[in-house]
């Protein structure tokens, strides 16, 4: 049986598209752009950290699924190296603040480990969001793709 890599759009395509995401979300003043997680997709919510050398708010627009209290994504950069921005950040300073539809809410973000990142990885592969195969997915990076966890604090 032979499997092939999945394909991807070329970057600059996956750039567009985030920038136009941010764009429409600040051109409508937040009321265009984010979504709630529904039954087999994921949600979109916005997440502000602060920049772990200029120490400004920084912003971007990610999928999550809810688990719990909790929100979760995945820190990936269009599934190629190196970790998006936003997630050196959060290691650099956890505390973060995210916008829902519902309002937004200050939160503290930790990488999921062990059986934990394994029932979360299970829960985001059956999600539309981040693509059909997460695992071939995650193959095109080097090392494992952390699976972020945003607890309410």
């Amino acid at each position: 049986m032979t499997t092939t890599a999945p394909s991807l759009p070329p970057r600059w395509f996956i750039r567009s598209m985030w920038r136009a995401h941010r764009t429409l979300y600040r051109l409508s003043r937040g009321r265009l752009g984010l979504s709630r997680p529904k039954p087999g997709r994921a949600g979109m919510l916005r997440l502000r950290t602060v920049g772990r050398v200029s120490r400004l708010e920084r912003a971007v627009v990610v999928c999550y699924i809810e688990d719990g209290p909790n929100l979760v994504t995945i820190a990936m950069n269009g599934w190629s190296d190196p970790a998006p921005a936003w997630w050196s950040n959060l290691r650099a300073t956890p505390e973060a603040h995210v916008d829902l539809v519902s309002g937004g809410h200050p939160v503290r973000a930790r990488a999921a480990e062990g059986v934990e990142r394994d029932r979360l990885w299970a829960q985001l592969d059956g999600v539309q969001g981040w693509g059909d195969d997460l695992d071939a997915l995650s193959g095109l990076r080097r090392g494992q793709t952390p699976v972020v966890v945003l607890e309410p604090r």
